[in-house]
């Protein structure tokens, strides 16, 4: 960032005089080659979500989100319900392309439309979905439609610090670590620090073509194995995909 003086010596930041308030998210599907997002409808998703969800031996994946695991299908019809009728977070599931199900949910949230920040959270991917191509995918349309569509300048994931899995998501994500904010919330009756990361429009060109050179098809072989990581597609050296 370039840094500018006023009058006093003292430092500015660089003027915006073209800047205006962003768009909302629309409530709209968005395409991608192997998933869909689809903003949360209870009576098409619910039952979906639940049998997704059910895969898992636990409820291990639900100890960091701000509500247990549904007992039974009322109750995730219930939840999913709840996820439905907010704006902010605006949930979507993500939808498996071949099989149309829903298999996982992760909204846009804390939409501050006139400082173009916006943030991913409630991330709750079934085991149908976790480390596929995807569950790289929904994260990267959503960043997609925050920087590319809507013209956000800050994407931020936050996460309870003893949440090692999504640190090291975001990470890989290409998320920048920004510190810890101590006591920064209570959920399910106990404290939470939060861990920060965010990703700014000047970072996001070389990430997009990360991202879009991870999910070509030639970077997966016949199993639907990776041939490359994610993380080598960021380094200046690596090889094209294609």
């Amino acid at each position: 960032m370039s840094v500018r003086h006023n009058e006093h010596g003292q430092s500015l930041g660089p003027l915006m005089p073209e800047w205006s308030a962003r768009p909302l998210p629309p409530r709209e599907r968005i395409e991608g080659r192997y998933c869909a997002l689809e903003p949360v409808n209870a009576a098409k998703h619910a039952d979906d979500l639940y049998a997704a969800y059910a895969q898992a031996p636990d409820g291990r994946d639900w100890t960091y989100l701000g509500v247990e695991r549904p007992a039974d299908l009322n109750t995730a019809r219930a939840h999913t319900e709840r996820l439905a009728q907010t704006t902010d977070p605006l949930h979507f599931a993500v939808l498996d392309r071949q099989s149309g199900r829903a298999i996982g949910t992760l909204s846009l949230m804390r939409i501050d439309a006139a400082n173009g920040v916006i943030e991913v959270g409630h991330v709750n991917f079934s085991p149908l979905l976790k480390h596929t191509p995807m569950s790289t995918e929904a994260q990267y349309l959503l960043m997609k439609l925050a920087f590319d569509v809507l013209g956000y300048r800050r994407y931020e994931w936050k996460c309870d610090n003893f949440n090692e899995p999504s640190k090291r998501a975001a990470a890989r994500l290409g998320f920048q670590a920004e510190g810890l904010f101590r006591q920064y919330s209570i959920y399910k009756g106990r404290s939470r620090d939060a861990a920060w990361f965010s990703i700014v429009d000047g970072e996001w060109p070389a990430l997009r073509t990360a991202f879009e050179r991870w999910l070509a098809p030639a970077n997966f072989d016949a199993q639907g194995r990776q041939r490359m990581a994610l993380e080598k597609f960021r380094l200046p050296s690596a090889s094209s995909a294609d």
